[in-house]
Formats: structure tokens, C-alpha cells, sequence
């Protein structure tokens, strides 16, 4: 337990959105060619990321923070797969958007 502990947990809340990632990745190829082994790679990936979330919170213990550091990180991930992989487009309002949701991740990882 204390290896996890000894780990920042901003670093944990990145592995934890980089297996959401891969989840959502996942997801869209199963979307676009639905196959069995998607499925099971997808909960292997949510599982993955979930199990990297319990030291973050373990850690920071704060619920409002770390829940929403996560959202946002998970967030800016899904759609940079979105716009780099897939193709998908951006409008100026959610760029914006996207900007404001990586400074609030700034802002709450220092309180």
C-alpha cells in the first residue's frame, strides 16, 4: 500500500483517464465494427481504470476535487481522440470550452 501512496495522485488520475481513454477508443471501433472482443477489452480498460482511481482518492481524499480533476482530464482525452484519431471537428465554443475545463484542472490541482 505504500508504493501506491508513495505515487502523486495527479499521476494516478492520469493513468486512470489514459485507461478511460482506451476505453473510449474502444468503444468507437466497436461502434463502428461491433466485435465481441472490443467488449471485453473496453471492461478491461474501464476496470484498469477504475483501480487506478482508488489510490488518488485514497490519497487526496477529497471527493469535489479529485472527481472533478478526473472528469475534465477524461474529458480533454476522449475528445483529442475524437479530433486526432477519428477525424471528428470542433467548433470555436468548444474549443473554448476545452481551454477553460484544462485551466480549472490547474486551478484545483493546487487547492
Amino acid at each position: 500500500m505504500k508504493f501506491l501512496l508513495s505515487i502523486n495522485y495527479i499521476v494516478w488520475l492520469v493513468i486512470s483517464a489514459l485507461f478511460f481513454a482506451i476505453g473510449e477508443f474502444l468503444s468507437k471501433k466497436f461502434a463502428l465494427g461491433p466485435k465481441l472482443i472490443y467488449v471485453v477489452f473496453i471492461l478491461v480498460a474501464y476496470s484498469l481504470g477504475t483501480l487506478a482511481w482508488l489510490p488518488a482518492i485514497l490519497q487526496k481524499n477529497s471527493l469535489s476535487i479529485v472527481g472533478a480533476m478526473w472528469s475534465v482530464l477524461t474529458l480533454a482525452i476522449t475528445i483529442l481522440i475524437g479530433v486526432l484519431i477519428f477525424g471528428e471537428r470542433l467548433n470555436l465554443i468548444g474549443i473554448i470550452g476545452i481551454a477553460f475545463a484544462l485551466i480549472a484542472v490547474v486551478l484545483l490541482s493546487i487547492s
